[in-house]
């Protein structure tokens, strides 16, 4: 981010009297919190983290801090909920704009995997760090990735299967999926995620609507993607 005349930050208020409510400030405030803590812990890891780092980072003071937050962990909590429910908002919108079962997954996993490609920082603290936050953490991390599973499990019902699938299925394949992304963001290759579509659609389809059918979505996802692509020059080739 740039910084202003004064060597601000472009997110920080202006000192002094500005004019602004009480609760815009505060609200200002928290946000800058929660966007160091993805930052720092980007940075240096959960566990290296410090109050001090954060408020560096946000550009507050420590009493700034103390009047949102009562340490680190609950800051990271925090940033943790702001961002997982993002995800869950972005795929959720993006099942709903779709109609059919395999439509529905295809836009949920695209919306998902781009939402976590655009901010490293967010998606090492979702997906990877959280992991090292204690069991208060990993139990918000369960939750979310259970509310993924209720998506794919909820909407698998399009697919009128004579016998119903178990919840544990979608579980089990969110489970690997995160894993996969695991991988991906611990090497600090995040920006790539978005190429894991058609392996994640084809993985996830195939107990609903069988091998066939899934690897066919999957094919037209992959097919779309290298449309979208600029057409390798001789150059490229070299």
């Amino acid at each position: 981010m740039s910084a202003g005349s004064a060597g601000r930050k472009a997110h920080q208020l202006p000192p002094g009297r500005h004019g602004l409510s009480r609760k815009f400030v505060v609200r200002n405030q928290r946000d800058r919190i929660l966007q160091a803590v993805a930052e720092c812990v980007y940075d240096s890891g959960y566990a290296q983290m410090s109050v001090e780092d954060v408020v560096t980072c946000a550009g507050i003071s420590r009493r700034t801090f103390y009047e949102q937050f009562a340490n680190k962990d609950e800051a990271f909590l925090a940033a943790f909920d702001e961002a997982a429910g993002q995800l869950l908002e972005g795929v959720r919108a993006a099942y709903a704009g779709e109609r059919s079962f395999p439509a529905r997954v295809i836009a949920g996993y695209r919306a998902f995997l781009e939402l976590l490609a655009l901010s490293p920082e967010f998606a090492n603290m979702c997906i990877v760090e959280v992991l090292a936050a204690g069991p208060t953490a990993v139990g918000q991390r369960t939750a979310v990735m259970h509310e993924f599973a209720l998506l794919i499990h909820d909407n698998a019902h399009q697919t009128r299967r004579a016998k119903p699938i178990p919840l544990l299925t979608a579980e089990t394949i969110v489970g690997g999926v995160y894993e996969t992304i695991f991988r991906k963001i611990a090497a600090d290759r995040s920006r790539e995620l978005p190429e894991l579509l058609p392996d994640v659609v084809e993985f996830t389809l195939l107990p609903y609507i069988g091998d066939r059918r899934a690897r066919t979505a999957a094919a037209a996802v992959r097919d779309a993607g290298l449309a979208e692509k600029p057409a390798a020059t001789s150059a490229d080739a070299v």
